[in-house]
């Protein structure tokens, strides 16, 4: 058996510690197997079944790296080498997987298999691999400071007709187990102490290995904060065929942002989510949709440029709607990050300038005056620019939030821009295009900087 899945790893650890507000190390738990999903798996692990274009244990351990954590370990028993195989590529140095030798008596036991590497954290989080999260799910968890259980107070029917039910006194968590007739039930999400090791073995004694038994156990001595899932947030537990589906429907639907005006909304968010979750398996960086999405753009100008309207109105919807997929792979491979929205926002700026200059060359040739053709041309640029530049530049100063949502009712964004864009080429009206542009934009700035100014001065009582 190699070092990787030693049962005693020498991962070197850090000096014992007292415990911090945020835990340094997350458990995850990967060892088991699942008759009920055979059909699926063929026989082989539930954790490496692909949700969203990422294996189930890949996307737990990305979701707690993503939250902050330096390190996970992840526990490995059912086709260990397979499992392992994908964990020790995800980040070397700050993964690694752990062979629990007596994974068959419960989670309980792949918890046990642990405890050398966690014995120095004040605190540690722990998922389990079969566990999906939205975005945003766990941080009140990995942000509570103290031992935790992350609770669905308002599960769905099937959702709890499944779950290990939560026992609440006080916001306590005092006992878990799928026989109580309790309303909430645990995530499959902890933020625990090391004394939970100690708990384990006292609940292994009594002929219980499960994970429930051994926090139960903890929960008699030391009191588990019950940090309720945020209001809109959501999490999935697979079990089953039909929970697989429900949790792609899930994570598909959670690409649309709160942000998204109507054109997003229900007319390119419903295509590029399904082109995202369709290309999320495969190697593509997002990087690589964004400079698609660009090259899209830029094919789309040179097509209005040489007065091919119809084609050229099809490409920029086309680019538009590509110019979400990049973000939406990123989301779902939890990949997102500050260099992939700057070289995004970047080449959406150059898109946008070349699509204004041919709508204005295809002007000139249709017979507009140059002068006109010119100062529409420098008017539609600015306020391109000006749309996302502003907005960033509220973001930057710290102003308080401002309705986008609202805001994107005026088609001052990219989408409807584009969209307009769009209807204009195949109506083969570029100079009114242009004009339709320039008021949009011009609308949209005028009333994002009066919101602002009016947030600032918390004079604004309207919805955010």
């Amino acid at each position: 058996m190699s070092d990787t899945l030693s049962k005693h790893p020498t991962w070197t650890s850090t000096a014992s510690r007292s415990p911090e507000t945020r835990p340094r190390v997350g458990l995850v738990l990967a060892a088991g197997r699942s008759e009920r999903l055979a059909g699926v798996t063929g026989g082989g692990s539930k954790a490496l079944i692909r949700v969203g274009g990422l294996a189930l244990v890949e996307r737990a351990v990305r979701t707690l790296l993503a939250g902050g954590l330096e390190r996970v370990v992840v526990v490995v028993g059912y086709q260990a080498g397979l499992v392992a195989a994908v964990v020790d590529r995800l980040a070397p140095g700050r993964v690694r997987a752990v062979f629990a030798e007596g994974w068959e008596l419960g989670n309980g036991a792949s918890l046990a298999a642990a405890e050398a590497l966690v014995a120095d954290e004040g605190l540690f989080a722990l998922v389990t691999a079969d566990h999906v999260f939205g975005e945003g799910a766990l941080e009140p968890l990995l942000s509570a400071g103290r031992p935790a259980v992350l609770v669905d107070h308002a599960p769905d029917p099937d959702a709890w007709a499944e779950g290990m039910r939560v026992r609440l006194h006080e916001e306590k968590v005092v006992a878990l187990s799928k026989e109580l007739g309790e309303p909430s039930i645990d995530c499959g999400a902890f933020l625990l102490p090391t004394a939970i090791f100690d708990a384990q073995r006292r609940a292994y004694a009594r002929g219980d290995g499960s994970l429930a038994a051994a926090v139960t156990e903890l929960a008699r001595e030391l009191p588990l904060a019950a940090v309720s899932l945020p209001q809109g947030l959501w999490w999935h537990d697979i079990d089953t065929p039909e929970d697989l589906r429900r949790a792609e429907v899930r994570l598909r639907r959670s690409l649309t942002k709160e942000a998204d005006g109507p054109v997003s909304r229900y007319l390119n968010r419903p295509v590029s989510t399904r082109m995202s979750m369709a290309l999320a398996h495969l190697p593509i960086h997002p990087d690589v949709v964004s400079v698609t999405a660009f090259l899209f753009g830029v094919i789309a100008a040179w097509l209005l440029a040489s007065g091919r309207g119809i084609a050229g109105g099809i490409l920029a919807q086309l680019a538009s709607i590509l110019d979400g997929v990049d973000g939406e792979i990123a989301r779902l491979q939890v990949r997102a990050g500050p260099g992939g929205a700057l070289l995004d926002g970047v080449l959406d700026r150059l898109a946008d300038a070349a699509i204004v200059g041919g709508l204005a060359l295809w002007a000139l040739d249709a017979g507009s005056a140059p002068g006109v053709v010119a100062v529409l041309a420098v008017a539609a640029t600015a306020g391109a620019m000006l749309s996302m530049a502003t907005k960033d530049r509220i973001s930057a100063l710290g102003f308080p939030p401002i309705p986008e949502r609202w805001i994107a009712l005026l088609l001052g964004g990219r989408d409807a821009r584009l969209l307009i864009v769009a209807v204009g080429a195949l109506l083969g009206w570029p100079a009114a295009t242009l004009v339709v542009l320039i008021a949009t934009s011009a609308l949209s700035l005028a009333v994002r900087l009066w919101l602002a100014r009016s947030t600032l001065r918390g004079t604004w009582p309207g919805p955010r």
